[in-house]
């Protein structure tokens, strides 16, 4: 009888010791799950205090943040002693073991407020050989050109693939917006995800000219172009400008041009300006790198 007792006990001890351990390994993996962390760095200029989901956290340059994983409410309101910038809030997402990173320069408003929201995490897919990562880049407002070590790789929202670790200079550019040049960070395996938003050039003079239909005959080029303006060619991080045969980045080269130089308009479309070269052939140019004067 008392062996029996015995071995009830022991089977109910065996159980409940059981039963404990599933209790301890369930409160382990929600407790994990729920305290998985990321990295949150803010700067700005100037200044400013920042809140995170309106509570305030400290001030600008922000030193790393410990932050679970999810999203937050950024919002940054300039010191007092810069009365004359706008603040600025912005919805951010923080990932696990990642790095998000807020960079602000406060213009009087929302236009002229430029900045860059960047997160680096890893590469959904193997990299094709060592030592290298990826980049993607997204600018407000879209369609902005984008460069790579003063290298043209295309039009926001753009993925860069292939990018040797290490740092690198991206900059974006719109016509009518002042260009924002930042340093990346690349590192092997892993993707710096970027959403750049420029700031409108409030110095770029508004333009107003008339169109007319006109007929070079020395060239018997008939085209629609502004009356006597010509383009005239921009100093370039490359010392020249590319030619291209359409009015997109990932057209064929038709040229190059130096700075300096004047050519016919023979049309304008957004970002671009067709030209006529070599007396009668016909190209386009990057509005960034060109511009209008009337002669």
């Amino acid at each position: 009888m008392r062996k029996s007792t015995f071995k009830g006990k022991l089977i109910l001890l065996t159980v409940l010791v059981f039963l404990f351990g599933l209790f301890l390994l369930a409160k382990f993996l929600l407790f994990s799950n729920g305290t998985e962390l990321g990295e949150l760095k803010v700067v700005s200029s100037p200044e400013s205090v920042v809140y995170v989901d309106q509570v305030q956290i400290g001030t600008t340059p922000l030193p790393p943040q410990k932050l679970k994983v999810g999203d937050y409410l950024i919002k940054l309101i300039p010191n007092k002693e810069a009365s004359q910038s706008a603040t600025w809030q912005g919805r951010v997402k923080i990932y696990k073991n990642a790095v998000t990173y807020v960079g602000r320069v406060l213009g009087s408003s929302d236009i002229s407020t430029a900045g860059e929201i960047s997160t680096v995490t890893k590469m959904e897919s193997k990299p094709s050989r060592d030592g290298i990562g990826e980049i993607a880049v997204e600018s407000d407002p879209q369609g902005a050109l984008v460069f790579l070590d003063l290298d043209e790789k295309g039009v926001a929202p753009l993925a860069l693939s292939d990018v040797p670790k290490g740092t690198h200079e991206l900059s974006i550019f719109l016509p009518g917006f002042i260009r924002r040049t930042i340093k990346i960070n690349v590192e092997a395996g892993f993707r710096t995800s970027t959403i750049v938003k420029l700031a409108i050039d409030l110095l770029v003079p508004k333009e107003s000219t008339k169109s007319a239909t006109i007929t070079d005959k020395s060239k018997n080029t008939k085209s629609s172009v502004a009356r006597s303006i010509v383009i005239k060619i921009k100093e370039t991080p490359t010392g020249w400008l590319r030619v291209r045969s359409e009015p997109s980045v990932n057209a064929s080269e038709s040229a190059k041009v130096n700075p300096g130089e004047t050519y016919a308009l023979v049309e304008e479309q957004p970002n671009w300006y067709k030209i006529i070269f070599n007396e009668d052939q016909e190209g386009w140019l990057a509005a960034q790198f060109s511009e209008k004067i009337q002669q």
